[in-house]
């Protein structure tokens, strides 16, 4: 179906209080993400009656609009033609609107920049390292042998997939010093310089370090003698998010501190070298080995949550994620991830993140299924797709917190599953597609319990909605 982006977005104008109101403007994968002059101006009725708009909220000083992925891009060009305004990224009208925001919500702000642009290599590397781990599961498609064993074959492409699967995770810290030193305003080709120097093959893999400390396999860890004076640890970063991410903020502000004070005439040969030496000196002296000691904290300390009290901890998950990402708090678990697969070797979070999309999906796909509302029915079928595949926010705003009770059902299915898969341990051996297609990245183990907790999570809200709707009468629902 075509749409007139144009007309759409006239009313998007007027509806959000007129171009004098409108700041800035900048969009992601289902949302545009406005800086108002004042929020209160918006028609929030008018506003919800336009095509393709699914919903609204305010958060972190940003007013956002959903419109779903692929529409967004092109509401978004013509707002901005319209609108007079100039291009920006997320990231650049966040910093726009720091100064109206605090706290919590700003560290999150942080973390949620510097992760989205790196997340589709995550993705990506994700959904091979799944592919890669059910060629070499024993006993998963055939009895006590792996694809590997039954069909030598495979050998060659199984490890053409290991080296793609793993590179994005090897050179972790590259992508987040470049990310990082972006978010803080320092140098990007520096951030990757200090990334990659954490991961230099000269330093002991990160893997290998509880080995050398323990002294297993002859292993003990490498030092660099300073001048007789002390002694460095020679040790990688792979696979670790904290210590490039501090380091890349140290390094940004040694950049921007130098850069205000060395003539310009000299600039390219005094800061780059400076900044490089200082704090690849301080990150492998004291920056490294501080926040692995607190990632590892971080890990214990949640793996310790959950084996604690498993079914509390599923329950409480699943009930909050949702929420969390209306906030976009969710951001932050991330790196939760990040640091549970680098320390533990997996991570039960994302498992759990998934039954949250699917019971969103499911609540939507029910009320495509009761509702006799022509434009509902068009936006339930998009959105419980989209949400199927990763993306909740169309069918949480365009359905779900429209009606409240699809929300409602949604959570609980979201819970019961993550209660199913925190009881069992369920793991992932990476981050992958957040929807349907997630089973490729659990750990092939855990594989039959994970699609169990799936229909769990899917079955619970589309049954919980068509009760609830035949009890609750709406306009425009069937009740019979």
């Amino acid at each position: 179906m075509s749409h007139d982006y144009s007309a759409i977005a006239g009313e998007l104008l007027r509806s959000l209080g007129g171009r004098d109101n409108l700041e800035q403007a900048a969009h992601c994968v289902t949302r545009l993400r406005l800086l108002l002059k004042d929020p209160k101006r918006v028609d929030s009725a008018a506003l919800n009656r336009i095509e393709l708009v699914k919903g609204s909220f305010f958060t972190g000083g940003l007013f956002q609009v959903v419109i779903g992925p692929g529409e967004v891009e092109k509401v978004y060009a013509a707002l901005r033609e319209q609108g007079g305004l100039a291009a920006l990224t997320i990231a650049d009208l966040k910093q726009h609107s720091t100064a109206r925001t605090r706290g919590m919500q700003r560290l999150v702000r942080v973390l949620s920049d510097v992760f989205m642009p790196i997340l589709p290599a995550l993705i990506i590397a994700g959904l091979l390292m799944g592919v890669n781990n059910l060629i070499g599961a024993k006993g998963l498609f055939i009895d006590d042998m792996t694809l590997l064993d039954a069909y030598p074959a495979l050998e060659g492409l199984w490890s053409l997939i290991n080296l793609m699967a793993n590179t994005s995770f090897v050179f972790l810290p590259a992508l987040v010093g470049w990310s990082a030193a972006k978010r803080f305003g320092g140098s990007e080709i520096l951030g990757i310089v200090l990334g990659l120097m954490l991961v230099h093959p000269d330093l002991l893999n990160a893997w290998n370090y509880g080995k050398a400390v323990a002294g297993l396999e002859g292993q003990s860890l490498p030092y660099f003698d300073i001048l007789g004076w002390f002694n460095v640890e020679k040790v990688g970063y792979q696979g670790q998010i904290l210590p490039i991410l501090l380091a890349a903020y140290v390094m940004s502000v040694i950049e921007k501190w130098l850069r205000a004070r060395v003539p310009n005439a000299i600039q390219l040969l005094v800061i780059p070298i400076t900044t490089i030496v200082v704090t690849g000196v301080l990150a492998l002296t004291l920056i490294g080995p501080v926040t692995r000691y607190l990632g590892i904290l971080i890990a214990d300390g949640i793996v310790a949550l959950f084996d604690v009290a498993p079914l509390l901890g599923g329950a409480v998950f699943g009930l909050l994620y949702a929420p969390l990402v209306i906030t976009g708090m969710h951001h932050m678990f991330l790196g939760v991830d990040l640091q549970l697969i680098s320390s533990q070797g997996g991570t039960f979070i994302w498992p759990m993140i998934v039954m949250s999309n699917l019971a969103q999906g499911s609540a939507t796909l029910a009320v495509f299924y009761m509702t006799r509302t022509a434009r509902d029915k068009s936006m339930a079928s998009t959105s419980a797709v989209s949400a199927y595949f990763g993306i909740t926010e169309p069918a949480m705003f365009g359905i779900n917190l429209r009606y409240k009770y699809p929300f409602y059902a949604a959570l609980v299915g979201s819970s019961l599953g993550g209660m199913f898969l925190s009881w069992h341990k369920v793991q992932a051996s990476a981050i992958g597609v957040g929807g349907l297609p997630a089973f490729i990245s659990i750990m092939p183990q855990y594989i039959p319990i994970f699609v169990v907790g799936m229909a769990i999570a899917m079955a619970v809200p589309f049954l919980l909605t068509c009760l609830l709707t035949l009890k609750i009468v709406r306009p425009g629902y069937r009740v019979a």
